[in-house]
């Protein structure tokens, strides 16, 4: 059996080398002059060495108490290695179980899950505001009275949509702490109809086509960047949301099909989307092709050509041609066409809907609309261009004039 003379007195050697205690027991001295312990031992037939630390931090005596705790778990079928490496996991787990550190590990997930960039930001800026009241709590401790106080604080700013959007978030990194075996409950769940509703706010949109041609000739007239011209230009004929416009590519447009396709992971439903290009269309988006054709996106943004344009660039446009957020937003351009192509009354709703990518919240009925109404789809949407030039020519294009001091999107 070893002494602590003899460990002392033990030098470093141009290879590894160990002195033996006993039952197993070894220490091994590096080249570099570390002592460290080892345990070789059976397990199943198979030889095997444990780990038991670095000598003088581990002791003799204390080397010999870990090698007769690993023996105990021999005798009762236990792996000691495997048992060692399962520790160090649930603590490695358990150092990291505040809310931040939870929070934090689930928007990893969500990213590689293909959650929208837009989408994860949005949620990050939720979660900096719980941060401050909860974040430094392991998850398993906190309480409804805490998660309902960071709910209390967004819904004293008037915020009531974002108060709501808070109590799913933080259901959702609570219901992953559950997974991740950090917690027990998501105690969000029980704060449904704590706070105040948000009232239903809809986009401001124009919708009487007389002042739909004043504003498509306003647009024509209006004399910014190129890219924030044609993105306002092309925003009544698609019927696109907003982020699905401005985050485009270029690999996205078929030219010989007449055909855009929007991958799922940009669609705000997760699904897949195409729209039908109309002549009209075709051709805006070929005059943008010779000012944008070597970035990736339709719309880069002016000084940074290699990002997607800004969210709130066509909203600017729109400002500086006179239209208030009370009266016209980027978002309306949806809400002009699906009010016009239902009052003409001239096409399928359900090719409307589809049109306009939203899912039927009908689950049975879903089931039975399985067409996608694609033919129907391509004529509507050369004769909704063809009826927006109508209203475009019912009058002269509008020339606004910009203070020379003022910067142009």
């Amino acid at each position: 059996m070893l002494t602590y003379i003899q460990i002392n007195a033990a030098k470093p050697r141009e290879k590894a080398w160990s002195l033996s205690d006993s039952q197993g027991l070894l220490l091994v001295i590096q080249p570099n002059g570390s002592k460290l312990w080892r345990f070789k031992y059976r397990f199943l037939d198979k030889q095997k060495t444990l780990h038991l630390g670095g000598w003088p931090h581990v002791s003799l005596a204390d080397a010999r108490v870990r090698r007769d705790e690993a023996k105990r778990k021999i005798a009762e079928g236990l792996d000691p290695a495997l048992e060692k490496k399962r520790a160090r996991i649930a603590a490695k787990y358990a150092a990291a179980n505040t809310f931040q550190d939870v929070a934090k590990e689930w928007l990893v997930k969500c990213e590689r899950d293909g959650l929208a960039q837009v989408t994860v930001d949005k949620i990050r800026w939720l979660l900096a505001k719980a941060y401050p009241i909860i974040g430094s709590i392991p998850i398993a401790q906190i309480t409804p009275h805490e998660a309902l106080a960071v709910l209390r604080q967004v819904e004293a700013t008037g915020a009531f949509e974002s108060a709501r959007r808070m109590r799913s978030v933080l259901s959702r990194v609570f219901r992953y702490g559950v997974a991740t075996v950090r917690c027990d409950k998501d105690v969000a769940a029980d704060l449904r109809g704590a706070i105040a509703s948000p009232k239903v706010k809809h986009f401001a949109a124009i919708t009487k086509p007389s002042e739909v041609g004043a504003l498509l000739r306003a647009i024509d007239g209006y004399s910014g960047h190129k890219v924030t011209v044609m993105a306002m230009r092309l925003s009544p004929h698609v019927l696109l949301r907003p982020g699905e416009l401005r985050q485009a590519e270029w690999a996205d447009i078929d030219f010989k099909e007449a055909i855009w396709f929007i991958p799922a992971e940009r669609m705000k439903m997760r699904r897949p989307h195409r729209v039908p290009l109309s002549r009209q269309v075709i051709d805006m988006l070929q005059e943008l092709h010779e000012h944008t054709h070597w970035w990736k996106y339709l719309f880069p943004a002016l000084g940074r050509p290699r990002k997607a344009m800004s969210e709130n660039t066509v909203n600017q446009g729109l400002r500086r041609l006179g239209y208030t957020s009370d009266h016209m937003t980027a978002h309306g351009f949806r809400a002009m066409a699906a009010t016009l192509l239902n009052e003409r009354g001239e096409w399928n709703p359900d090719a409307i809907e589809r049109q306009l990518a939203h899912v039927d919240t009908n689950q049975v009925r879903r089931a039975y609309a399985r067409g996608e109404y694609w033919d129907e789809r391509v004529q509507m949407m050369q004769s909704w261009s063809d009826y927006l030039d109508e209203l475009r020519d019912g009058g002269k294009i509008l020339r606004p004039s910009f203070p020379a001091a003022r910067r142009v999107v």
